[in-house]
């Protein structure tokens, strides 16, 4: 694929870097929400690291590591990791394998190149590089651009598969087998995670939870309540609990539940840190 035609914030949702303060840990919560994700880390003091490939979850995951010098996350846009990784997305989900087991050779270069970059934009500028390189053919599929089209519609409110894939013009066997192989989880189930992925966002600011049941898409507190327990292993409740009192953004993130989400362009002093004064 030519690298010029690879713009990654149509492919890409969100980029993070990251350099945890010396001692801490660096933590990561994966709570459904039908994305697939590569995290590169830095670690003994960034002469070493590695690249891992989180694929969607269907119940949540936390996992920590200490010694960690600097971390870049991204989170692809539902539909588009199939392409770019050039392997379905049904084969990562409840899955986080490293890169070189999904690229062989390749994954552990890319390490390498990664390692060796002065800036974010250095590391970005190198990941969409190995993306070019790896890129599947066909590029834009038939089934993807019917996944990514469902996608919207399951965001923008829609719960009914059946009525998606009539919406679409297909069956919704057809729909279903489109979202397994391009976004790693069934259509259902990725309704249920914008359900929880809104519940969260709106438990940042208020802990009504009959109120958020309702305004999240859920029958009653109690259809909110069993989610959270299948999807989180805890209640609401709990959850709020442990993000400090209130509801955090369940993308993965750093021990440091302050640091905001981070859009594709986003750029911060704490960011840049990562690697110094590069951008």
């Amino acid at each position: 694929m030519d690298l010029s035609t690879l713009a990654l914030p149509r492919f890409i949702e969100e980029v993070r870097a990251v350099a945890p303060p010396p001692g801490q840990a660096f933590d990561l919560e994966w709570i459904p929400d039908g994305r697939t994700t590569l995290l590169f880390r830095a670690i003994e003091g960034g002469r070493k690291g590695d690249v891992w490939v989180a694929g969607p979850r269907t119940r949540a995951l936390l996992k920590s590591k200490t010694g960690v010098a600097r971390t870049v996350t991204l989170r692809f846009k539902p539909g588009w990791s199939a392409p770019l990784l050039g392997v379905a997305a049904s084969e990562l989900t409840d899955r986080i394998a490293p890169l070189e087991d999904v690229w062989g050779r390749a994954g552990r270069e890319l390490c390498g190149e990664l390692l060796a970059a002065r800036s974010r934009a250095d590391v970005m500028d190198r990941i969409a590089r190995a993306f070019a390189l790896r890129a599947g053919q066909p590029f834009e599929t038939a089934s993807g651009q019917l996944a990514r089209r469902a996608v919207r519609l399951l965001e923008d409110g829609e719960v009914r598969v059946e009525r998606v894939a009539g919406r679409l013009g297909v069956t919704a066997r057809h729909l279903r087998r489109a979202f397994a192989e391009n976004v790693g989880i069934g259509p259902k189930e990725f309704a249920r995670a914008v359900r929880l992925q809104r519940a969260v966002r709106m438990a940042a600011t208020s802990c009504d939870w009959a109120r958020i049941a309702a305004d999240a898409g859920y029958y009653d507190q109690a259809h909110l309540i069993a989610d959270f327990r299948q999807l989180v292993g805890l209640t609401p409740g709990a959850f709020c609990k442990r993000a400090g009192g209130r509801m955090t953004q369940p993308n993965p993130s750093t021990s440091d539940s302050s640091l905001p989400v981070r859009p594709f362009a986003a750029t911060c002093a704490r960011e840049q840190a990562a690697w110094g004064s590069g951008a």
